[in-house]
């Protein structure tokens, strides 16, 4: 996520204070009435933003929601192929223009009221719609990306809704499996307004308990979900910034999956026979976003200097010890569409300077770098902007590292271009539907600057914008895939951003955890999952 937006300030937790009110007895499963529940703990990197899925935009947040959700279609198993969810079949016109989704009948959301096409509908409206009586609940930052392409949605009878969209649009099924796409209780909406997000109620294989902000958030299995109940009784997810806290806490058994490995620990979990590390090349890239509208970095060759001042493959070998892959575009390799022949810029400091002097730089400047404390996909961001600090400096570039909160963090960078003071900042993005349209359009179009969309670099190329914009509405993928090269040329050529790396998705988990499998959008799906 990916991801990104932000409502709730995490805290820094660390030591024992973290797992208040968890034990190894809890990890392990209570015992109730005789019948032991079978439970997990789940370590996040931070505290979850929201639990509304129309509000999600990081990835700690759709780690511990989306198994409250279900939407019209889904993603496979370690897939992003399309495959039937609340909708049990659909039909798309000739023209490309109007799709039309029959649902299941008999399903009903976690407060027992129905799933129907006014649910549907309800769902996307409050999103997409400012008049919406329930619009005011929330932000959605998915939104725009999401259903823009949507001209007209019917609920033609208690099963059927049909949506006609204002073009051909490439992408629709994808994003129509994304967490925003997700179908949620108009009743509960109803009931708690924008406290949605605190008692969020869906269809999904586990239901909502409780949330007790820097400490943890409950779910407990859907005994009438209707793909039939999980084995696992009981979800909890706890906030622990500290890398080294979740991994001596995985250790110990207290809880049963951590995130966000630090490198240098990799080989000993591997080798621990009470532990399983699992692993999935992602749909994730790394990089440092330039202010493209800022001085100095509103300059091509200053923007051009500073990549060829980083050493990247050092970075990537050194810091991130082959969690990552050395990227040539922001597009991942996992990903259609992907220009191999593309080149990153290469290390270069006698280069570097030389555009610095072009571009009128020639005794560097002084800029301020921000870098969240942790997050979601960021990896190593304090070495790594360490990394680059030092890097810089040796070109005349003098770097101030100003560290955020995660929540606070997000709210800084994503704001609109007039109201940010911005020089440079660390993001990461993780795909959300394996359409290149999710990567290069959210992050790069003129048309998706904050807080329309990501581009938060707030770059803008008339050619890049035109190739992206008839991507979109293009059926052919081998005529699509000729776009994103071109396009990828041109967005490197500009270089809005110091592109690192792409992370390999690594968790690693208790071995009583059983047919967990990650997913390429580094969702959490625990529905078919089990425990010893």
């Amino acid at each position: 996520m990916k991801r990104i937006g932000a409502l709730l300030v995490a805290a820094v937790l660390m030591g024992s204070s973290v797992l208040a009110g968890c034990t190894n007895d809890n990890a392990a499963g209570n015992t109730t009435d005789g019948v032991k529940e079978k439970s997990i703990v789940i370590g996040l990197e931070a505290e979850p933003t929201s639990l509304d899925a129309h509000q999600i935009s990081d990835y700690n947040s759709s780690r511990a929601a989306m198994d409250l959700y279900d939407q019209l279609v889904q993603f496979k198993e370690e897939s992003t192929e399309i495959e039937p969810d609340l909708a049990e079949k659909w039909d798309v016109s000739d023209d490309g223009l109007t799709y039309t989704f029959y649902l299941r009948k008999g399903v009903k959301f976690h407060d027992g009221t129905p799933v129907n096409a006014e649910a549907v509908k309800f769902s996307i409206d409050r999103q997409r719609d400012p008049k919406h009586p329930y619009h005011n609940t929330g932000t959605y930052a998915y939104a725009e990306f999401t259903f823009s392409p949507i001209e007209t949605i019917e609920a033609v009878d208690e099963t059927t809704v049909k949506m006609k969209l204002k073009e051909p649009f490439a992408p629709f099924l994808g994003n129509m499996a994304m967490h925003a796409a997700s179908v949620v209780s108009p009743a509960a909406v109803e009931k708690y307004g924008a406290d949605f997000t605190k008692n969020p109620v869906g269809t999904g294989p586990y239901k909502f308990v409780s949330w007790n902000p820097g400490v943890e958030i409950v779910l407990e299995k859907n005994e009438s979900y209707f793909k039939d109940a999980p084995k696992i009784d009981k979800l909890v997810f706890k906030p622990i910034t500290e890398a080294q806290t979740r991994l001596a806490e995985l250790e110990a058994g207290t809880i049963d999956v951590i995130v966000n490995i630090p490198p240098d620990d990799l080989e000993a979990l591997r080798a621990n026979k009470s532990l399983q590390v699992i692993e999935q090349a992602g749909m994730h890239v790394w990089w440092t976003a330039f202010n493209t509208q800022k001085a100095p970095f509103d300059n091509v060759k200053v923007r051009q200097a500073v990549n060829y001042a980083i050493n990247k493959e050092a970075i990537v070998d050194g810091i991130l010890k082959g969690t990552g892959e050395l990227a040539n575009t922001p597009l991942p390799p996992t990903v259609w569409g992907h220009n191999p022949k593309v080149k990153n810029y290469e290390y270069n400091a006698e280069k570097a300077k030389a555009l610095l002097t072009e571009a009128g730089y020639p005794n560097g400047f002084e800029v301020t770098y921000w870098v969240p404390e942790s997050g979601s996909g960021m990896q190593q961001p304090q070495a790594m902007a360490v990394a680059i600090q030092s890097d810089l400096q040796k070109i005349g570039v003098k770097v101030n590292i100003q560290t955020l909160e995660w929540g606070a963090y997000l709210d800084k960078v994503f704001a609109p271009a007039d109201q940010n003071d911005m020089d440079m900042h660390q993001m990461s993005w993780i795909g959300d539907n394996g359409d290149p349209d999710n990567f290069l359009y959210i992050l790069f179009s003129g048309a998706q600057w904050p807080t329309a969309g990501f581009n938060d670099s707030y770059y803008k190329n008339a050619a890049v914008d035109e190739l992206l914009a008839k991507a979109r509405t293009t059926k052919d993928k081998g005529e699509r895939t000729k776009m994103y090269e071109e396009a990828q040329k041109l967005i490197m050529a500009d270089a809005p951003w110091i592109v690192v790396d792409h992370e390999k998705q690594i968790i690693a988990t208790s071995a009583r955890l059983k047919n967990f499998k990650l997913h390429p959008t580094g969702v959490f799906r625990f529905a078919n999952a089990a425990v010893d």
